[in-house]
């Protein structure tokens, strides 16, 4: 018997080893035109776990996200981080988003954004800088993929690199 239970640990160790030395630090974010609604919608794809350190960090709470004990103004913190960190600008004019909320997908929370009326055949040039994560974590990667009017833009956006611009002329 202890024989099989140095070969069992023997086999596990590098199991265990191999599952915890890559973390990587990525968001996803798609930014698109909605016709019927005359407004720029945003969802935002951000791993749970690392929201929530960087919350707690930040805000000094425990947010519990995605669980019985998920804080009850959750949402707040998480508004008020993005807006201080995920900015729109719109012909070189920043823009107000609304938050609209979120849910859940295994690991990732999602976050649903939109900004109303913005008369799109206005609109020369959008533009993104997001910082999300990159102050919490060092290799901290920010996609964001830009579809509008037929035009599709992605960029990998940095802590030293966090702006992406697609341009509609």
């Amino acid at each position: 018997m202890k024989v099989f239970k140095k070969f069992f640990l023997i086999l596990l160790l590098p199991l265990l080893a191999f599952a915890s030395v890559h973390k990587f630090y990525v968001t996803v974010t798609n930014i698109a035109y909605s016709d019927k609604d005359d407004a720029i919608q945003i969802t935002s794809r951000i791993f749970i776990d690392d929201l929530e350190k960087t919350l707690k960090e930040r805000y000094d709470i425990a947010p519990k996200m995605a669980t019985d004990k998920e804080l009850k103004d959750v949402d707040k913190y998480i508004e008020k981080y993005l807006k201080s960190k995920f900015i729109i600008e719109i012909n070189n004019e920043q823009k107000e988003y609304t938050y609209l909320g979120k849910k859940y997908d295994n690991d990732v929370v999602v976050v649903y954004l939109e900004i109303p009326k913005v008369g799109f055949s206005k609109i020369k040039t959008i533009s993104a800088t997001n910082e999300v994560l990159t102050d919490m974590f060092e290799d901290q990667q920010n996609v964001v993929h830009f579809k509008l009017a037929g035009k599709k833009k992605s960029f990998v956006l940095t802590r030293s690199n966090n702006k992406g611009m697609l341009n509609l002329e």
